[in-house]
């Protein structure tokens, strides 16, 4: 069933390692990439300055690699599942 927040906000299949972990900052991942495109356009049609716009992506960056450290991904690119 499509519903309003599926309609604005879709989510596409994951395809990578699936743990936990990677799916956890994959949703973190595709949450920034929604917020930078609202800022964008927010920006784009002068409802924010450019500086303003720059602030916010730049603090959801460093949420998003806060998030990132803390669930370790990518650490350890090379090592399966099997040798944990």
């Amino acid at each position: 069933m499509l519903t309003t927040s599926n309609f604005l906000y879709p989510q596409p299949r994951y395809y990578g390692d699936v743990n936990p972990e990677n799916l956890v900052f994959n949703a973190n991942l595709q949450e920034f990439a929604q917020r930078v495109s609202l800022i964008s356009g927010l920006a784009t049609n002068g409802k924010i300055s450019i500086e303003q716009a720059f602030q916010n992506i730049e603090t959801l960056w460093h949420q998003l690699e806060a998030t990132k450290k803390q669930l370790g991904v990518g650490e350890n690119p090379f090592q399966s599942d099997e040798n944990r």
